[in-house]
């Protein structure tokens, strides 16, 4: 019986997550015609913006490095530093992750100022 109610309560999640946002979303929008704003600003304008794969591929290398990098100095802290390794891992991973996601939103930045 415990086994159905992981799935289960997942799917509620993500369904009350997508919910939400739609009618969030959905009431912001009727609130701002009510108003008599113009229908422009529900569009972007992408046109001179960076290729979406450009933004992924950024993003998903530098993450790599990072965890690689985080996986390694964890290696030296926990062989010469003499620190438990339960700590060294996890910890390094994800400072490095969070730092070469946070490396990729700066670049992305700078590259959709280039264009």
């Amino acid at each position: 019986m415990e086994e159905i109610l992981i799935p289960i309560s997942m799917f509620l999640a993500i369904f009350g997550i997508v919910y939400l946002y739609l009618s969030t979303r959905n009431k912001e929008r009727l609130a701002l015609i009510e108003k008599g704003a113009d229908a422009s600003i529900f569009m972007r304008d992408r046109s001179n913006a960076s290729p979406i794969w450009k933004i992924l591929l950024l993003n998903l290398a530098l993450l790599l490095m990072a965890i690689g990098l985080g996986v390694f100095i964890a290696s030296i802290l926990h062989y010469n530093m003499g620190v438990d390794e339960d700590v060294a891992y996890p910890g390094t991973i994800f400072l490095m992750s969070g730092i070469g996601l946070f490396v990729g939103f700066t670049m992305t930045k700078n590259l959709d100022k280039k264009n």
